[in-house]
């Protein structure tokens, strides 16, 4: 790994997202051995200051211009995958299945299936009203409700598109942010972005093909085994 992925080498929204498009794949924090994460490039200082330099915020504004899919994709961590990655990342990644198939054969919960069809019919849904609408508000369900919005996006069903601010009656910020959720193929088609042409080993060769070089070959093996692509 050359200079620029140093701890604390990185400053600005703009030099990660370089960062991004030459690696593909970049987790939140410290996953992949020999390889970066937003937590390790950045500079501890300013993590949620709220200012232009705290990459806490930089996590939905990728997804919100269209530079990355954001999301728990690999073992139900945090990943932003680079817009030129993310239609190969998920034919490799993601379920040729539809939620309700897999469902049918007992491979997805029926949280899953419900909060998915909520999310196709709510685009850009947030946390709170997924909630509210799939009936999981009670405290007893959010367990639940957590591991099946997991279970969506390392599924590729789901990304997160963004954080939206909640607002009171007068249209004023009160109390936390919340995340949104939109369907993987209403994100993509929202930015542009065509479905992978071809099948599941093409993707997969195509991002090994984009990794030897750029990545460290630690980092290479773990995905692949990660993955099972092998």
């Amino acid at each position: 790994m050359g200079q620029e992925y140093e701890q604390g080498s990185v400053t600005t929204y703009g030099e990660t997202a370089e960062i991004i498009a030459k690696l593909g794949i970049l987790p939140l924090a410290a996953l992949i051995p020999g390889h970066p994460s937003l937590n390790g490039l950045t500079k501890p200082e300013n993590w949620h200051t709220g200012t232009d330099l705290d990459p806490w915020s930089w996590r939905a504004q990728f997804p919100g211009e269209g530079l990355a899919g954001y999301g728990k994709f690999i073992k139900k961590k945090a990943i932003l995958v680079s817009r030129e990655w993310f239609p190969a990342f998920v034919a490799a990644v993601g379920s040729t299945k539809s939620i309700e198939e897999r469902y049918k054969d007992g491979l997805a919960s029926k949280e899953a299936v419900t909060l998915l069809q909520i999310v196709r019919e709510h685009e850009g849904i947030d946390t709170r009203k997924l909630r509210a609408e799939a009936d999981m508000k009670a405290k007893e369900k959010k367990t639940a409700f957590d591991n099946s919005v997991t279970e969506l996006q390392g599924s590729l069903d789901m990304v997160i598109s963004g954080i939206k601010q909640r607002l009171n009656d007068e249209g004023e910020v009160n109390g936390w942010s919340s995340t949104s959720f939109e369907t993987v193929s209403h994100w993509m088609s929202d930015n542009g972005l065509s479905a992978f042409e071809g099948d599941r080993e093409e993707a997969i060769a195509w991002i090994q093909t984009k990794m030897n070089g750029v990545w460290s070959p630690t980092a290479i093996a773990w995905t692949n085994k990660a993955f099972s692509w092998n």
